[in-house]
C-alpha cells in the first residue's frame, strides 16, 4: 500500500474522531492498548456531537468521508451480527445525497461513453439528483422518426472507480491492521465485509447491471396492479450511462401533494408493500434500497414507481416457500411449524429440538397478540427471528438480512403514507396466496418437477462422470505399471554400477602393489 492509502486512512480516522465515531467502542471487550488509543481519540472529538446520539456521529463521519464510505455504512446496516442491532437499525437510514459534479463534463461523459448516439440526448437539464456513485439529468431523447420523448439520463461521477478503488485499498489495509492489533476482531471478519463492499459497488458502476435490473423487473410486473418501473432506452445507454423514460410523478415524502392530486395514501401503501413482498416471495428478485428517495406516486394511475435498481435482492425457489410458510407462521400462530421449516431447510442444525425452537419463537409471535395490527411491525418480526435463529446456531443468511433491512425501509415509508397502516392485513393476500400454491397440488407439483429436474440433471451427467473416472483409473494402472517394471530395472542399474566401481577399485589396487 502506498503512501497516499496511509494518509487517507489517516484523514479517515481523524475525521472519524471528530465526529465522536470512537464513541461506540464504549464498553466493547478490547485490549487495554485499543482502549487508550480509543480514548486518546475521543480527546478531538467535537463538543457539539457529545450532545447527539452515538450511532448519529457515526453516520455523520461516514458522509463526510465520501462515497466509498457512505456505501461501507449501507453494507454495514445489513450486518446486525458485525455491528448490533441498534447501530444497524441507524445506520439503514443513512442515504447516499452527495453534492453533484460539474455540469459541464455531461456533453463529454456522454461522448465518450455513446459516441456518435450521445447527439440523440438534447437540453440536459442541470443535475436534479446526486448520489454517491451518480447522478440525474433530465433530457429530450430526439428518435431516429423526429419523435421527442423526455428522458432521465443517470451518469456514474467522474473518476469515481479510482476512488472506490484506493478507498478499498486502505479498508483492506485497516481490516488487516485491526486483526493484528485486536485478536478479537477476526470474528467481525473485516476482509470478507470489504470484499463484499466491493463486489457490491463494481456491480452498482457498471449501469448496464442496472439497466437489466429494471428490465427484469418489468417482466416480473408486466401484470401487476398499482406498482411499475421505468422504460430503459438501451440506445442510449452504456456502462456509464442509463437512459429511461422521465417519471412525472410526486415523491413518497410529499404527502401533502400526494393529497392535493386526490390520491389515496391507503391505497398506495398498500401498493406499495405488496408489490415488494410479490417481488421477493413470487418472483425472488425484489428491489433492495426502496427509502423514500427513491419512490414515487404516480398522479395518473395512482401506482407506486420505483428508480436506482442499482442494488437488487434475490432469494432462490427454497428460501421464496420458507419466507412465505414463515410470516404465514406468524399470522397463523403455528410455532411448531415455523421451527420445522427451520430444521427442514437446513438453516438451523437438526440437533436442535423442535419444541425448545418452537418455545423461542413463541415468545417472538405471543406479544403481538391482542396488539392493533398497526402497532405490530413486520420487520421487526423478522428481525427478532433472525436473532432467536443465532441462538440455534443458524448461520447468517445475507439474501434474508438484506431483505429484512428492506423490508424495514417499506413498512416505514408505508406507515409514513398512513400511519394506521396495517402490515398485516396489507400482507395476508400476498401470503397467503403463496402459501395455499406452494402447499397445493400446483407448488407439490412443482417440487417433483424440480427435484425430477435435478435428478435427470444428475442421471444426464453420469455418463461424462465415469468416462473421466475410467480415464483416472487407467492413468493410476498405467503409473503403477511403470512403477513395476521400473523397480526392477533399477535394482539390476544399483547393483551394475556398484560392480564397476568395485572391479575399478580392484584394478587400481593391483596397480598400486605392482
Amino acid at each position: 500500500m502506498g503512501l497516499g492509502a496511509y494518509f487517507r486512512l489517516v484523514r479517515a480516522g481523524f475525521v472519524l474522531a471528530r465526529e465522536g465515531a470512537f464513541s461506540l467502542a464504549e464498553d466493547q471487550p478490547i485490549p487495554p492498548s485499543a482502549k487508550a488509543l480509543v480514548g486518546f481519540a475521543r480527546l478531538i472529538e467535537k463538543r457539539e456531537v457529545r450532545r447527539t446520539g452515538r450511532v448519529a456521529r457515526l453516520a455523520n463521519a461516514l458522509n463526510r468521508l465520501g462515497p466509498t464510505y457512505v456505501k461501507l455504512g449501507q453494507l454495514l446496516a445489513t450486518r446486525r451480527d458485525i455491528v448490533g442491532p441498534d447501530v444497524a437499525d441507524d445506520l439503514a437510514k443513512l442515504q447516499d445525497a452527495m453534492p453533484p459534479f460539474d455540469p459541464a463534463l455531461v456533453p463529454g461523459l456522454l461522448k465518450e461513453a455513446l459516441g456518435d448516439k450521445a447527439e440523440a440526448l438534447t437540453d440536459i437539464s442541470p443535475p436534479v439528483a446526486a448520489a454517491s456513485i451518480a447522478q440525474v439529468h433530465k433530457a429530450t431523447l430526439v428518435h431516429e422518426d423526429g419523435h421527442k420523448e423526455t428522458v432521465a439520463v443517470k451518469l456514474l461521477r467522474p473518476g469515481i472507480e479510482a476512488r472506490f478503488r484506493r478507498d478499498l485499498d486502505g479498508l483492506y489495509a485497516l481490516a488487516g491492521a485491526a486483526e493484528r492489533i485486536v485478536p478479537g476482531a477476526r470474528r467481525f471478519r473485516g476482509r470478507h465485509v470489504v470484499d463484499t463492499l466491493a463486489r457490491s459497488a463494481a456491480l452498482e458502476m457498471d449501469l448496464r447491471m442496472e439497466a437489466s435490473a429494471i428490465s427484469e423487473m418489468a417482466d416480473n410486473t408486466r401484470d401487476d396492479p398499482g406498482f411499475a418501473v421505468p422504460v430503459v432506452h438501451w440506445g442510449q445507454s452504456a456502462r456509464s450511462v442509463l437512459t429511461t423514460n422521465w417519471i412525472e410523478a410526486i415523491p413518497v415524502r410529499e404527502t401533502a401533494r400526494i393529497d392535493a392530486a386526490g390520491l389515496s395514501r391507503p391505497d398506495l401503501a398498500h401498493a406499495l408493500v405488496r408489490g415488494f413482498l410479490r417481488h421477493a416471495i413470487r418472483d425472488g428478485f425484489f428491489h433492495a434500497d426502496m427509502h423514500p428517495g427513491n419512490l414515487f406516486a404516480d398522479p395518473g394511475t395512482g401506482a407506486i414507481v420505483a428508480v436506482d435498481f442499482g442494488i437488487m435482492g434475490r432469494l432462490g425457489k427454497r428460501e421464496q416457500r420458507f419466507l412465505a410458510e414463515i410470516l404465514y407462521g406468524f399470522i397463523q400462530r403455528d410455532y411448531d411449524r415455523i421451527a420445522e421449516l427451520h430444521i427442514e431447510i437446513g438453516y438451523v442444525p437438526s440437533t436442535h429440538a423442535i419444541a425448545d425452537f418452537a418455545q423461542a419463537l413463541r415468545a417472538i409471535g405471543e406479544p403481538l397478540v391482542g396488539r392493533a395490527a398497526d402497532e405490530i411491525s413486520m420487520a421487526r418480526v423478522l428481525g427478532q427471528l433472525l436473532d432467536v435463529t443465532e441462538l440455534f446456531d443458524m448461520e447468517a443468511r445475507p439474501e434474508l438480512v438484506l431483505l429484512q433491512k428492506n423490508m424495514v425501509l417499506v413498512e416505514g415509508t408505508a406507515r409514513m403514507l398512513d400511519p394506521r397502516f396495517n402490515m398485516w392485513d396489507a400482507a395476508e393476500p400476498v401470503v397467503g396466496e403463496w402459501v395455499r400454491r406452494a402447499v397445493g397440488p400446483i407448488g407439490r407439483g412443482e417440487i417433483l418437477l424440480d427435484e425430477g429436474r435435478a435428478l435427470l440433471g444428475a442421471v444426464r451427467r453420469l455418463p461424462g462422470i465415469a468416462a473421466r473416472a475410467e480415464r483416472v483409473l487407467a492413468d493410476i494402472e498405467a503409473d503403477q505399471q511403470r512403477a513395476r517394471t521400473r523397480d526392477p530395472l533399477l535394482t539390476a542399474l544399483k547393483w551394475g554400477g556398484l560392480l564397476v566401481l568395485g572391479l575399478a577399485a580392484l584394478v587400481l589396487l593391483f596397480q598400486l602393489v605392482g
